[in-house]
């Protein structure tokens, strides 16, 4: 099966814990604090390690935050390698309000890259990326990358034959949807996102999927994804294919890491073989998988397999 390669260029050591009330004000005394290494790429690689796959995560790490992030992916007996960031690995804090159930994320920058830093990681990315196989940049660009830097990317993977799979967000979005002479292989994006890059309300299935559509004729990507919350995902493809695919019906514990969670399920799935239609279904049930799950803890397998047959397909 092909190899799958993560990179995160802004990863995150993430402390999530709980308090009895978040108010304004006085001391908010809060439990002990779990833990983990966090950053769009880390948590697809640790997705799919529960879900039983394997990957290989390239993550800039720098200072003594770095250090212990690096620290608990091999603990966790995640394969990682660590490129020397430009400054400290930033931290994010989560903090659950007991009495209401609700979620607090505070999340940090990163270190501003330069130009020979961004160099530097292109050609470490390339030198890692399998031959013929998947490579995913999830998670938010450090400060100092230009907007175009998944197009550049794209287009260096190409020497690989390798196939990008992008979850990103804001102005570098904005840049991949504007289209090109080459595609993106997937990408993915949340209800919000696909909306504002619309400048529209997207209030169905029918309507995210033309836009989805509309993405792929602009020469975007191959496939488009757009994730709509509690109902599910569309998928569309360039040969005008559109699906809607829904999620399982679970508690929710967090919300943190659904997203992470369907990009590492459906990578996964992409790898053993199944077409992307079919790996959408592997994804939902990894993010619903997820949301079942206290703080950063993701998904766990057993939770994949319960929640994959109510992640149904139709047509739109």
């Amino acid at each position: 099966m092909p190899d799958i390669l993560t990179l995160t260029l802004n990863p995150a050591l993430d402390i999530a814990t709980h308090a009895p009330q978040v108010v304004p004000g006085p001391k908010l005394r809060c439990a002990a604090p779990q833990v983990d290494p966090g950053g769009g790429g880390i948590n697809v690689s640790r997705a799919i390690r529960n879900i039983g796959g394997q990957s290989r995560a390239l993550v800039a790490a720098g200072g003594a935050t770095g250090a212990a992030l690096m620290d608990l992916l091999r603990k966790e007996g995640i394969d990682a390698v660590a490129l020397p960031a430009p400054g400290d690995t930033r931290q994010s804090l989560s903090v659950t309000d007991e009495s209401t159930g609700k979620q607090f994320r505070f999340v940090m920058p990163g270190p501003t890259w330069s130009p020979s830093e961004i160099a530097r990681f292109l050609q470490d990315a390339l030198a890692l990326a399998p031959e013929g196989g998947l490579v995913v940049l999830s998670g938010s660009q450090p400060p100092g990358l230009p907007d175009d830097f998944p197009r550049t990317l794209n287009a260096a993977l190409g020497e690989r034959k390798a196939r990008l799979i992008l979850d990103t967000s804001g102005a570098p979005l904005q840049a991949i949807a504007e289209g090109g002479p080459t595609p993106v292989a997937v990408l993915r994006m949340d209800q919000e996102e696909a909306e504002a890059l619309a400048g529209r309300v997207l209030p169905t299935a029918k309507a995210a999927g033309a836009f989805a559509q509309e993405l792929c004729a602009r020469g975007a990507a191959e496939t488009v994804i757009l994730a709509r919350g509690a109902e599910g995902a569309v998928i569309a493809q360039a040969d005008g294919t559109a699906m809607a695919c829904g999620n399982a019906q679970v508690p929710v514990a967090s919300k943190v890491g659904a997203g992470d969670s369907f990009v590492g399920g459906f990578t996964l799935a992409l790898s053993r073989g199944l077409s992307a239609i079919e790996a959408v279904r592997h994804g939902n049930a990894a993010a619903s998988a997820a949301v079942m799950t206290p703080a950063t803890d993701l998904c766990r397998a057993e939770d994949v397999a319960a929640c994959l047959p109510q992640c149904t397909l139709r047509a739109l």
